[in-house]
């Protein structure tokens, strides 16, 4: 299958400022993006804190990205998740209930959400129509941060919903791919599918060369430091899983066979329970206490 066309033109003069935020209790790395020419700024896949054995939810890590803005007189106009994160629960609703801005997140968000909302044994209050979120974005849309325009390109392999999102001169990437040393994000979760991710990747990379690549995650392999920062040349001539020209059956006989050895991230389950609810816990029950279900091999089924 050939590889979709990017359908917009990147505006490699445009170079936003971007800030990264590292938690290293999930490897996650966030973003804010700021605008140049004016205050107004973005924050990509935020973080909040969360002990699975105590129940305990904190925002340290989301508060330290809510001082910076403050601190430098940052308008917020996005909240952005790039897909429905596994390994983490999103802080979008907190700091948008302290900073303001609109929670976008492409538009397949309905697909997890009917997934996944059976998986949990929702009842028909949970809205599987994606309404949790201000912005559905479908490929190829646009929006503003400011003078900035961010573009998005969907890119599914790891989940149906990923949304890889381009602005100015910076991508910013999500789980399809990882630093050169680490390769791709694994594709076996329910909806997932290596063939996909490989097609995704391939499209990913016809992006110009020299345009830089923000990671989602990074785990530093073989015990280098952490890095979050590279370029598509860089992806294309070095990265372990797809670089060097590597065949999409090639991809597919590895992605499959090293996932099968992959234990679960350590939060799936309470993490999809929130981010399929745009970062928001589940309704009190009738006692008035929040619980997160653990659906007994219901992800395990679900994979087969």
């Amino acid at each position: 299958m050939s590889t979709q066309p990017i359908p917009f033109t990147p505006d490699l003069s445009i170079k936003p400022e971007v800030v990264p935020f590292f938690d290293a209790a999930t490897n996650t790395i966030s973003y804010i993006v700021k605008d140049p020419a004016s205050t107004a700024c973005a924050v990509i896949d935020s973080v909040m804190d969360f002990d699975y054995a105590s129940g305990k939810i904190a925002s340290d890590g989301a508060d330290k990205i809510i001082a910076h803005i403050q601190d430098h007189g940052w308008t917020l106009e996005w909240l952005i998740e790039t897909h429905v994160h596994a390994d983490h629960l999103s802080a979008a609703p907190y700091i948008q209930s302290r900073l303001g801005g609109k929670l976008g997140i492409g538009d397949q968000i309905r697909v997890v959400q009917s997934t996944f909302g059976k998986i949990f044994n929702e009842g028909t209050a949970f809205q599987r129509d994606g309404s949790q979120f201000d912005r559905l974005f479908k490929d190829g849309d646009s929006y503003q941060i400011g003078t900035l325009t961010a573009h998005t390109l969907f890119t599914p392999g790891h989940t149906p919903a990923d949304m890889v999102h381009v602005i100015g001169n910076a991508v910013f990437v999500g789980d399809t791919l990882f630093m050169p040393d680490g390769g791709s994000a694994r594709a076996d979760f329910p909806g997932g599918d290596a063939r996909t991710l490989y097609r995704s990747i391939q499209r990913l990379l016809t992006l110009p060369s020299e345009m830089r690549l923000f990671m989602c995650h990074d785990y530093g392999p073989n015990g280098r430091g952490i890095r979050w920062q590279t370029t598509v040349a860089e992806q294309r001539d070095r990265n372990i899983h797809v670089g060097h020209g590597t065949t999409e059956d090639a991809f597919v006989k590895m992605r499959e066979e090293r996932d099968s050895t992959l234990a679960m991230p350590k939060l799936i389950i309470p993490s999809l329970q929130v981010n399929m609810r745009a970062g928001h816990l589940p309704p009190p029950e009738d006692d008035g206490k929040t619980y997160l279900k653990v659906p007994i091999n219901g992800l395990i089924t679900a994979k087969e």
